[in-house]
C-alpha cells in the first residue's frame, strides 16, 4: 500500500505537509473518537504510513522500491506490530509535542525570575522624584565557579543514561502495536549532562544568595502603587543564567498637611469667623518646604488670599502648585478648603460687642433658612446670580 496515498500527499510533499495531513487523519480515525469499526485498521494505517514518510532514510528506501518496514502491509511496510510514536498522537490532538517527550536536553542555563522590593518614601519625594539606595537579598551568579556549578578544575559530563538526551524512551504494547513513550531522564533530571563534583560554593546550582546595595531614581509623580523596573536587577537565572527584572513597588507615606487626589494636593484652612467675613492674606506652605534644597528661588510657600464673605466649606485653587504629572509634565493644583471657627467662649465685652453687630444686621432673631441637602444644577446655577 503506498503510504502518500493513504496520507493524501504528493511524492515531493514537504515535512510540514506531511505532518498536517497526518494531524487531520489521526483525528479523524482516532478509535476513542471515531467508534467505527474499520476506525481502528485505518488508524493503524495512517501511523504505519507517518512513520515511514516522517524517517527520512524510511521514506528514501520506499522511494527506491525498499521495503522500510520489513514486511507486512502488502504496500511494502509493516502494519500490525509497526512502532510510531506516542508524542506524534499527541501532537495530532494538541498541535504540539507531548509532554516531556520531543524536547532533547533542557538547558541548564535559564533566565532568572524577576524579583519585587517596596519602598516608602515621604509625599514630596513621590511628587518630586528622588534616589535611594536599596539594599536587596537575591540569588546572583557564583563567583567560585561563574555558573558552570562544577567544582575548580572539573567539568559537566555527558549523562550515561540518556547519552546526552535527556529523554529516555519506554516501550509498551498495545493494541495499537508499539507505543513509544519519551520522559526526562531521572539520572541528569532532563539536562544531559552531569555534574560529578559540584562547586561547593553553590552546590551545583550556578549562583548564590547574596545581599548587595543597588541605586533607584524614582521619577517625579509616582503614587501608591507605582513600580519603577530595573533591568536585569532581580535573580541570576539557574546555571549562571540571564538575571531576571527587579521591580521597585513604591508606597508613599502620609502627610501632615496635604492629602493627594490624583495630582491635586488638598488641605484646610482654618480661620476665625472675623477673618472670613473682613477677608486676609495668609502664608500657605506648599510641598516644596518639605524638599533639602539649598535653592534659594525655591519658592516653599505663596500669600494666599482669603476674599471677604467667605463661607465654610468654600474651595479655593492655587493653580499649578501640585503634583507633577508621570506622564505629561503638568501639574496639578492645590485646593484649599475654608473652615470658618466660630468661637465657643466670649467674655462679656465680647457679647456685647456682637449683640450690636446683631443689631446693625437686623440678626438679632433670625429665623434661619432650610434648604435641600443636595441643590440641584439649576438651582445652584440660579443662587450664583442672586
Amino acid at each position: 500500500m503506498n503510504p502518500y496515498e493513504i496520507l493524501g500527499v504528493d511524492r515531493d510533499a514537504d515535512d510540514d505537509t506531511i505532518k498536517k495531513s497526518y494531524r487531520r487523519l489521526a483525528r479523524q480515525y482516532h478509535p476513542d473518537v471515531n467508534p467505527d469499526p474499520d476506525s481502528q485498521e485505518r488508524f493503524k494505517e495512517v501511523s504505519a504510513a507517518y512513520e515511514v514518510l516522517s524517517d527520512p532514510q524510511k521514506r528514501r528506501m520506499y522511494d527506491l522500491g525498499g521495503d522500510p518496514m520489513g514486511g507486512g502491509m502488502g504496500g511494502g511496510f509493516a502494519g500490525q506490530g509497526a512502532g510510531f510514536s506516542f508524542t506524534d498522537i499527541m501532537d495530532a490532538f494538541f498541535g504540539g509535542a507531548a509532554a516531556g517527550g520531543g524536547h532533547g536536553p533542557r538547558p541548564r542555563t535559564r533566565r532568572g525570575q524577576d524579583a519585587l522590593v517596596r519602598l516608602d518614601v515621604t509625599l514630596a519625594e513621590a511628587a518630586f522624584g528622588t534616589t535611594r539606595e536599596l539594599k536587596v537579598d537575591t540569588a546572583v551568579l557564583c563567583s567560585t565557579c561563574h555558573g558552570s556549578g562544577a567544582a575548580a578544575g572539573t567539568r559537566p559530563v555527558t549523562c550515561e543514561t540518556c547519552h546526552g538526551r535527556g529523554e529516555v524512551q519506554q516501550v509498551q504494547r498495545s493494541f495499537l502495536g508499539e507505543v513509544r513513550t519519551l520522559r526526562p531522564c531521572a539520572a541528569c533530571r532532563g539536562f544531559g549532562e552531569i555534574i560529578p563534583e559540584p562547586c561547593r560554593e553553590c552546590a551545583g546550582d550556578g549562583r548564590v544568595r547574596s545581599r548587595r546595595a543597588l541605586t533607584v531614581k524614582i521619577p517625579a509623580g509616582v503614587d501608591t502603587g507605582t513600580r519603577v523596573q530595573l533591568t536585569e536587577q532581580g535573580e541570576v537565572g539557574p546555571g549562571g543564567g540571564p538575571a531576571g527584572d527587579l521591580y521597585v513597588e513604591v508606597r508613599v507615606a502620609p502627610h501632615e498637611t496635604f492629602t493627594r487626589e490624583g495630582n491635586d494636593l488638598l488641605c484646610h484652612v482654618v480661620l476665625p469667623m472675623t477673618a472670613a467675613a473682613l477677608g486676609t492674606t495668609i502664608d500657605l506652605p506648599l510641598l516644596e518646604a518639605d524638599l533639602e534644597s539649598s535653592d534659594p528661588e525655591l519658592e516653599t510657600s505663596v500669600a494666599f488670599d482669603i476674599r471677604a464673605g467667605t463661607q465654610s466649606g468654600a474651595e479655593q485653587r492655587i493653580r499649578g502648585r501640585g503634583v507633577p504629572s508621570l506622564r505629561s509634565g503638568g501639574r496639578g493644583d492645590v485646593v484649599v478648603t475654608v473652615v470658618v471657627e466660630t468661637p465657643a467662649r466670649l467674655d462679656e465685652r465680647q457679647q456685647e460687642l456682637l449683640r450690636e453687630l446683631a443689631v446693625l444686621r437686623h440678626e438679632e432673631s433670625p429665623d434661619g433658612r432650610v434648604e435641600p441637602a443636595h441643590k440641584s444644577v439649576f438651582g445652584r446655577f440660579k443662587d450664583a446670580f442672586k
